[in-house]
């Protein structure tokens, strides 16, 4: 677990102003008839644009700038000549290196007119994390966070995704420590001012189990229920979290 100075700290913002540029760029051009390589090359072109590096492009083999997941696919999707249709729901999540520098989040966008339902699988997804926030503060522990994001995540209906954590990140995309989407109370790593983080509540409109695809990356809902992922990187405080990709 790495405590950032103010310099990695300061850099750690410049790199999260790249991503959040991304998505926005993301959400601007997302609409029916996209495939999601179109998306893609949208994320890559502006984090070029400014200066940086797409961190998942050869990341352990993966091809792409992002992964863009369509409706029951969880994380990590492929872009591909798939084209988005009018009601799907279509999650993207970018990081990028800026001057040696990660910063990390993912959305989920509604794709033309969505379903209620589907809306608000995606509203849920955002407060979740936002539950977890109140309890991002030095001297508290991972789990408060975990236990919070699951708790409020559960109380709604909603399925949280074991397989698949939020994490540290630095200089690395990953780095110590883990941050689930469950847990118990006063348990984990314990917070302390300084630590980067990323919360990412993934969760699902059904079970909660899902299964990783013959490509090696693609997750998907084992029952093909949606799912819905939303993810920010945030500096611990002394006081209210500082998060960057806002």
């Amino acid at each position: 677990m790495i405590v950032k100075t103010d310099k990695e700290r300061e850099g750690m913002r410049a790199a999260s102003r790249v991503v959040k540029a991304a998505l926005d760029a993301a959400e601007k051009f997302i609409k029916p008839g996209v495939t999601t390589s179109e998306i893609d090359a949208v994320v890559e072109q502006t984090i070029r644009s400014l200066g940086a590096t797409p961190s998942t492009k050869g990341f352990e083999g993966y091809p792409n700038a992002s992964c863009v997941s369509v409706n029951d696919v969880v994380v990590h999707g492929i872009p591909s000549l798939q084209t988005v249709k009018d009601g799907d729901i279509v999650s993207v999540d970018i990081t990028a290196l800026l001057n040696g520098y990660q910063g990390d989040a993912a959305r989920t966008f509604p794709v033309g007119n969505i379903s209620d339902a589907d809306k608000k699988l995606i509203d849920t997804a955002q407060a979740a994390f936002f539950a977890g926030m109140e309890y991002v503060k030095a001297g508290n522990r991972v789990g408060d966070v975990s236990s919070a994001v699951q708790l409020y995540t559960e109380l709604h209906g909603y399925g949280v995704v074991r397989a698949l954590t939020g994490h540290g990140i630095g200089h690395k995309m990953h780095e110590p420590p883990e941050v689930p989407n469950f847990g118990k109370k006063h348990t984990g790593a314990p917070l302390r001012a300084g630590l980067c983080i990323c919360v990412e509540p993934m969760i699902t409109a059904g079970d909660w189990r899902v299964f990783i695809e013959r490509d090696g990356w693609t997750v998907r809902t084992a029952d093909r229920s949606r799912a819905a992922h939303y993810e920010n990187t945030v500096i611990v405080t002394d006081g209210a979290p500082e998060i960057l990709t806002l």
